[in-house]
């Protein structure tokens, strides 16, 4: 029998917007509304608003929080205040990715968001390792996730709030109360993008009002919804890894570039034995970001060679408005992942010229 795909409680929005609807992680979710890259510009330029009800929420709560999360999450869970937000990953026995995740602090519980194709997987992962005075929920069908991204994100903020807020005041991943349009709800400054952002959580009956009073305010610039595809290409802009692509259960934090959240010297986390390991051995691959030298998209799976023989694979390309240019990510061996390395990449038989690039991509971003 097929899988039941989902609507987010904004899907009827969505089709009076024109919005494309396209299958994703089990979800009818919008791929665009006018263009890809119209609606990358609007969140480059001034503010776009996405739907991303379809990610999930797991509520963990009780004495022992604090401890279990420490084991079941890569990143320093006793470095978190409440109010505050952290990116971090969950792993396997192998320290493979089996989510990249963020984690919310809040008074009495912390809220983990993950993505929506591992929903089911990571709430059975950490059901399975349950400690004692713990508690876990799957709140997935309760929240509503409304991303409000741009240089101009906090000003129609500010704009649609109902009472005084602590909005403007909000440093990057801290999360307060805020009340739009009459609606109660967490608003945690993060994003994908690389620009300004927030991401709202709201309970699922009110998000259309809350959507509709942000895309009605009277303001001198254009609010527009923005779909999946200039949601891809905006985060590749900044080489932010997507799951399924750039991450999975066969790559590792270390060598996807995310030490920075692998705390290898705190407390043991599921899968850090294999990963000081590593460490101590050294990385047989690393992902990097590259440019393509002229015309030509770089594909997922395109194979990277150096004179005919394979020394890596693409796992993310596109063209990038920003930019004027094709760029993408891919694992290569060691050797060969420094800045400036030239590659050749196998198009579907034409070989196209790339060259290893600094990322992020683009670096004019309002994300500080």
């Amino acid at each position: 029998m097929d899988d039941i795909i989902k609507k987010t409680p904004l899907y009827d929005l969505h089709l009076r917007n024109g919005a494309k609807m396209v299958d994703f992680a089990g979800f009818k979710m919008p791929v665009h509304y006018t263009s890809i890259i119209e609606e990358h510009n609007t969140v480059r330029n001034g503010v776009g608003l996405f739907d991303l009800s379809h990610m999930g929420e797991f509520a963990i709560a009780g004495a022992g929080a604090i401890p279990y999360l420490q084991r079941m999450t890569t990143n320093d869970v006793s470095q978190l205040e409440v109010g505050q937000a952290q990116y971090t990953a969950v792993c396997n026995e192998n320290g493979g990715i089996l989510d990249d995740c963020v984690l919310y602090r809040f008074e009495a519980h912390f809220l983990l968001v993950v993505n929506a194709s591992n929903i089911d997987k990571v709430f059975d992962w950490f059901e399975i390792h349950l400690a004692d005075e713990v508690s876990t929920t799957d709140r997935s069908d309760d929240y509503s996730l409304v991303a409000v991204q741009g240089p101009r994100s906090c000003e129609l903020l500010l704009m649609a709030a109902s009472e005084e807020t602590q909005i403007s005041s909000l440093h990057r991943n801290r999360h307060c109360k805020a009340n739009i349009g009459g609606v109660e709800l967490t608003c945690a400054r993060t994003g994908y993008t690389g620009e300004l952002g927030y991401e709202l959580y709201i309970e699922c009956d009110e998000v259309e009002k809350v959507w509709t009073t942000l895309a009605e305010q009277d303001v001198d610039f254009e609010v527009k919804p923005v779909g999946l595809g200039a949601r891809d290409t905006l985060r590749l802009e900044m080489k932010y890894c997507l799951y399924g692509n750039d991450i999975d259960e066969e790559t590792n934090p270390l060598e996807a570039g995310l030490g920075w959240i692998t705390k290898l010297d705190s407390d043991d986390f599921i899968g850090c034995e294999p990963l000081r390991r590593l460490k101590a051995d050294g990385l047989d691959r690393k992902l990097v970001g590259f440019e393509i030298s002229g015309r030509g998209i770089a594909r997922k799976g395109y194979a990277v060679t150096e004179n005919g023989s394979a020394i890596g694979h693409v796992t993310s390309g596109t063209h990038s408005p920003s930019l004027g240019k094709s760029i993408g990510m891919a694992y290569l061996e060691s050797s060969y992942a420094s800045v400036g390395k030239e590659l050749t990449i196998d198009c579907r038989g034409r070989q196209l010229e790339a060259i290893v690039v600094e990322t992020p991509f683009w670096k004019n971003g309002t994300v500080a």
